[in-house]
């Protein structure tokens, strides 16, 4: 193992917290007496089907412990989910179905492995129903360990006391649940976002509740959306899916202000181009990292040839799908049309007709013609908004 000062100055460069000051360097220098390597926590309630690359900040950190040589304990939130956690929120999350759960929770598996090392030394994967079904006596002894009072610090809670709004029962048992998760994996570090931060620490004093050393904590910055302003999220419309085409995490990359480059190069752990780079060369470099992260050199490669096919060159791609034309149907109603080609409601392709955002053969379609003669779209590319394409026939 590398020498406990210089890891923990490494592994605490760009963390947003690390507690308590010193910490991570003494417990590294513990387990090196111990011969054994340090237990990483990260937990990660399956609320959701997707990760995006707002979650893999904090995965990123973990896979530095992994090649530092530590054991990473990955726990999915099978049962705090059904509790739902209570971080930022102004009101009750909206309960899951177990089978929605089970779903989300493999998919979050098969994600998380895109950036964690799957070795058996280096990590483990745990579900915390393994212990948390717990007998009512073990609930108890857990429910001791803290104060109403000190659950009420919280900012979420507070405020929501505040505003008269609702808090169950249920949610605060949930710091508790995540705190003793730390008791059951014997947790010597635990890494979470800035917004967990209260529960990261009550899970200190969870473990030494139970006779255990109080692990140390490490909170992760939260990573801006490719809007350039607000943090990374899907209800915003400003995150890049690890599951994305290369296509699309490469344009979407690209359509990052250049003010945010810095963060995600230092955010995504992505060695930044040499000093002099312009912003567009700086881009395109992130945009290739990330998609050969997520997929291969291969698709980096493709995907950025495709993007300067269609905004640099302005030609359609090489390969387009091939969709036919509605039979005995003249003229063809366009909005019918572009929403059995690509999916959209026919609300919504009424929108892209009007903002000008459907093209035929490369030429902007008027926003007024709603009906078009079958003969006029027989053979030609249908593109709608700047990266769909389907080339129409005839049947």
């Amino acid at each position: 193992m590398p020498d406990p000062a210089e890891s923990a100055a490494f592994l605490t460069r760009n963390a947003v917290n690390a507690l308590p000051a010193g910490g991570l360097e003494a417990r590294l220098r513990s387990v090196a007496r111990e011969g054994r390597p340090l237990r990483v926590k990260l937990g990660l309630d399956p609320t959701a089907p997707d990760l995006h690359l707002g979650h893999t900040v904090v995965l990123q950190k973990l896979r530095e412990f992994q090649d530092l040589g530590h054991r990473v304990v990955l726990i999915v939130g099978d049962y705090t989910t059904r509790v739902g956690d209570p971080s930022g929120r102004t009101q009750t999350r909206p309960a899951l179905s177990g089978a929605e759960i089970d779903a989300n929770a493999d998919t979050y598996k098969e994600q998380a492995f895109k950036v964690l090392r799957s070795a058996p030394e280096l990590l483990e994967v745990r579900r915390n129903s393994e212990w948390l079904d717990m007998r009512m006596e073990e609930l108890f002894r857990l429910a001791r360990t803290t104060t109403v009072a000190q659950l009420l610090e919280r900012n979420d809670f507070a405020q929501r006391l505040g505003a008269n709004a609702p808090i169950s029962l249920l949610e605060l048992l949930y710091p508790l649940m995540q705190g003793y998760d730390s008791v059951a994996i014997c947790s010597d570090v635990e890494l979470g976002g800035t917004d967990q931060t209260f529960n990261l620490m009550l899970g200190r004093d969870v473990q030494r509740a139970y006779g255990m050393a109080e692990q140390c904590v490490l909170t992760a910055p939260i990573l801006t959306g490719t809007d350039g302003a607000a943090k990374m999220s899907k209800s915003l419309g400003n995150h890049i899916g690890v599951t994305e085409a290369p296509e699309d995490m490469y344009g979407k990359t690209l359509s990052l202000p250049d003010a945010a480059m810095s963060e995600w190069f230092e955010l995504l752990a992505i060695q930044p181009p040499a000093a002099g780079t312009s912003p567009r060369d700086a881009k395109r470099a992130l945009a290739r990292a990330i998609v050969e992260r997520f997929h291969s050199t291969e698709a980096a490669v493709a995907a950025e040839q495709r993007f300067d096919r269609l905004f640099v060159d302005h030609r359609a791609p090489e390969e387009i799908d091939a969709h036919a034309l509605p039979p005995g149907e003249d003229p063809i109603h366009m909005p019918a049309l572009i929403s059995d080609a690509f999916g959209h409601s026919r609300s919504e392709a009424r929108r892209l007709l009007t903002a000008g955002a459907v093209r035929l053969d490369g030429d902007v379609l008027a926003r007024e013609r709603i009906d078009v003669p079958a003969a006029r779209l027989d053979g030609v590319v249908l593109q709608v908004g700047k990266r769909a394409f389907k080339r129409l026939h005839s049947v």
